[in-house]
């Protein structure tokens, strides 16, 4: 593939196979800086292809195990339900509990926070495919704007959390604890797996942001974000899933 070529998709994953103008996986793979001197110092490093089919593979191998984690809260949550109620004695220990108001408008950051995470992973990609332009005389480089974008995810992801603390503040408020009924028991034991992974992924989003900051490799900054946007958006499914166990199996 040649310069000329800079749009072509696989050229995130293509090495250069001329010494002339690199392509855009010269300048992912080196962040821009010093490609053949960096190739050398450096031959068996694999490239941005493998790299992100690995991190990608290792990801979903930890996705897989959430997904087992929650299969196995909600078979408990069902079975629960369905016994919870003797006929014989006419007792039912399953008391629904009512969603607090405030966890939909933290359903609503949490999406609005997917939202600005892929507008921060497409305008690195951008950037990648664009980064040999920048060379030719009279042409600006992409200018950085995943960073704010980066920003605003963290924003909207410590928005949820806080908001899921004050909606269970609100529950006990209501008398509603942990303890206090097979009902809340699930919805405190789901809701807080599901914020503790959350929390995960705050961590891969801090160090995405600190990588903007500090890395000037832009092949890392693609890798990170790339992976991080992953568990973001499966984290925001999972929300919506426990969402609607908990709406339509009270």
């Amino acid at each position: 593939m040649s310069a000329a070529d800079p749009f072509r998709p696989s050229a995130l994953e293509e090495p250069a196979t001329h010494t002339g103008g690199g392509g855009p996986s010269d300048h992912i793979r080196d962040g821009g800086f010093g490609g053949d001197e960096h190739r050398n110092q450096e031959p068996d490093l694999p490239n941005y292809g493998d790299r992100l089919r690995r991190c990608r593979l290792g990801l979903g191998l930890g996705m897989i195990s959430i997904v087992i984690l929650f299969v196995t809260l909600t078979g408990a949550y069902v079975i629960r339900r369905a016994n919870g109620s003797d006929p014989a004695q006419n007792m039912n220990d399953w008391r629904p509990i009512v969603v607090p108001p405030l966890v939909w408008i933290n359903t609503l950051l949490l999406l609005l926070s997917s939202f600005t995470l892929e507008k921060a992973r497409r305008n690195l990609l951008q950037r990648a495919l664009l980064a040999p332009l920048s060379d030719i005389p009279g042409i600006k480089p992409e200018p950085q704007r995943s960073l704010p974008w980066l920003t605003i995810t963290l924003i909207l992801g410590n928005g949820f959390l806080i908001g899921q603390a004050l909606a269970w503040t609100a529950l006990r408020d209501r008398g509603v604890f942990l303890v206090s009924n097979p009902s809340s028991s699930f919805f405190y034991l789901l809701t807080g797996t599901h914020a503790v992974h959350l929390g995960v992924g705050m961590l891969a989003l801090l160090y995405a942001a600190l990588t903007h900051l500090f890395s000037r490799r832009l092949e890392l900054k693609c890798l990170v974000v790339d992976v991080t946007s992953w568990y973001w958006h499966f984290m925001g499914l999972l929300w919506i899933y426990i969402l609607a166990l908990l709406h339509f199996a009270r």
